[in-house]
Order: C-alpha cells, then structure tokens, then sequence
C-alpha cells in the first residue's frame, strides 16, 4: 500500500519565468539605471548627513490600480522638483503587503484583485510600473517581503524597507545583506527597538543563505553585508515613538551598540495610532524635531495617496474610487503637497 506523504495541502504549483527572462522582456534604459544608482548615492548622503537633506518616503500604502499610481507619481516629480534644495523626496511603490491574518497580498500576487493570484503577470506588472515610475525621474521605495522577489525587481528600487513583521526573521536579514540599495528596519510590532538593532547588526554581516538565482534555480548566495541599513521608528501596540524621548532612547542606543545614529521616523502606523488624519501632526512634529537641531532624524514616511482614506476591499460589483487606498488609510494629494511644502519652509 502507498501512502502519500508528500503535497497532501498543495493544489497547484505554477512555474514562473526566470528573474533573468522577465529582465530581458523589461529592461531598464541607461537613463533609468543612472536614476537608480545617482538616487541611491543621495540617499545614502541623506543617511550619512552628508549632503543636509531630509528624507522623505511618501505615496500610497500600497499599489492596486497603475494608472493612479502613476498619476500620483507625476505629481509627486512636480513636487519633488519643488523641494529639492532641502528635501529629498522618494515614492512608495509597495507591491507586497503583509497581512496579519488573511487579506489582499499585493500587486505581485494578485494583480486582477479578484483572488485568482496570477503571480507571473503580478511580477511582469509591477517591473513595467517601476519603470514608469522611474521614467517620471522619481525615485522607488517599496517593502521586500519575500525573498525571491527582489531578482525581479530590485534592480529598479532605490530604497527599502523590512516591516515591523519581519524585522526579526533571520530570512529577511539574511537577504537585506545582499541588497544593492539603502535598507530600513522598522522596530517591532509592539514599538520594541531591540529587533530593528539586531537586523542592522546582522544585515551588515557577510551572510550565506538559500536563494534563487537569475536563471531561477536554488542557490547558495554569499554576500558581504550591507552597510546602508538604518532604524525605523513606527510606534506600535504600546504606542507611539516619535517625540524626543523617543527619539533619544533610539540613538542611545544606537551608540551602545556601536551602529550609525541615523534614525527614520514613520508618521503613519503606530505613530498616527492607525488614524490618517493624525498622520500630519505627527510628521509637523518630526520636522520640527529635525529642524530643532536633531541631526540623527536623518528622515520621515507617509502614507499618502490621492483621496483621503481607505475603501473597503473587495467592494463586490461596485467599482472602486479611483485614487483611494484598499489597504491602509492614506492623506490626500492637497494635504501632501501642503505638508511637504510647509516642511521644505521649515527646513530652509
């Protein structure tokens, strides 16, 4: 008698083109390489203090609809273009999304929002927006959330982040190690600073792991650390973290632990208590901080998106609002551009 023992919970298991094929079909022009790498040294000046520039990350939670998102990001350029002597302005481009039960995955995983989870056009969906995106002249920030994905697309992001959720997974250190971008770690769910401390320490090691190469096969990769990682400070289940005495814990210890006292603060998440319409408050607050005199504020994120708020998702045969988030609540495009404004006033 055979006993099954292997698949018993599988019910499908789809091949997906090589990172290296779908590369090939979308490849980046020069000029879009020369964007990525030239935004990826300013940011690193922005981390370092160097160039006396604030980092901003700001644009919708996540991206569902491509067309808005590139409308977003046209208006961010313009913004961006605005500011530059004192900020420097980077959009997300989130594709992934963590969910802490079930719930909408992201653009790479299900593209057409209706659970069928076509993969393979989510990955060749997502590349062709980055490089919109790009062509726009604006830099791409985004949350890596698995590790095969970034030989898809990492070629085309200039900065990233590791969530709250897997700032302690040795698998996401492991691969922030070998990023070619600036990396941040967000403190933990409950606003603990320890595992954000311990991922920069481990990421910035040598590590050798189990991946994927371009032509798609298991491999052994070995990398030589990142030196571009810093901390994030989103609040959390015990509350905020972005006053001074916060802020101050943080770059202690940083110091203790011998590590770059640059510190990015999220103004959405735990540090707006889940409500968007706190969120400019609070990054007023960082900026005032930074502005104050607080060099190791080295940068700020929003959340922001075209309308105000959220919608539910799904929504069944309704359509849904054009411009408006179906994961996190958002701050519309008027009060972004009002907040980043008064900020770049602040700063000069």
């Amino acid at each position: 008698m055979n006993h099954l023992v292997s698949d018993l919970h599988v019910t499908s298991n789809r091949a997906l083109p090589s990172p290296a094929a779908l590369l090939h079909s979308l490849p980046p022009a020069e000029a879009d390489t020369a964007l990525v790498h030239e935004s990826r040294r300013n940011i690193v000046d922005a981390l370092s203090g160097k160039s006396g520039k604030f980092l901003v990350i700001a644009g919708p939670c996540s991206i569902h609809d491509v067309s808005a998102g590139l409308d977003y990001a046209e208006r961010f350029a313009a913004l961006a273009e605005r500011v530059k002597d004192r900020l420097l302005m980077v959009m997300r481009v989130y594709f992934e999304k963590p969910r802490t039960t079930v719930g909408w995955k992201g653009l790479i995983i299900d593209p057409h929002l209706d659970g069928t989870n076509d993969i393979s056009h989510g990955l060749h969906v997502s590349r062709r927006f980055l490089l919109d995106v790009i062509h726009a002249g604006v830099p791409t920030a985004t949350e890596l959330l698995d590790p095969i994905t970034p030989q898809y697309i990492a070629d085309l992001i200039c900065w990233s982040a590791v969530g709250a959720r897997t700032t302690e997974s040795q698998t996401h250190r492991q691969m922030a190690s070998g990023l070619s971008m600036p990396i941040g770690f967000k403190n933990g769910t409950m606003g603990n600073l320890e595992p954000a401390i311990n991922a920069i320490k481990a990421a910035t090691q040598p590590q050798t792991f189990l991946g994927v190469g371009m032509d798609g096969r298991a491999s052994a990769v070995s990398t030589s650390g990142n030196p571009d990682c810093h901390i994030i400070l989103r609040g959390g289940e015990a509350g905020p973290n972005h006053h001074a005495p916060d802020v101050a814990t943080a770059r202690e210890l940083l110091r203790a632990h011998k590590l770059t006292e640059a510190i990015m603060i999220d103004a959405s998440h735990g540090n707006c208590r889940k409500d968007h319409r706190l969120m400019p408050g609070v990054f007023a607050e960082i900026i005032r901080q930074r502005a104050a005199g607080d060099a190791s504020i080295i940068g700020a994120m929003l959340e922001s998106n075209l309308v105000a708020g959220a919608q539910k998702f799904p929504l069944g045969n309704e359509p849904l609002r054009y411009g408006q988030s179906i994961t996190d609540a958002c701050i519309d495009w008027e009060t972004t551009e009002e907040l980043i404004l008064r900020s770049a006033d602040v700063l000069s």
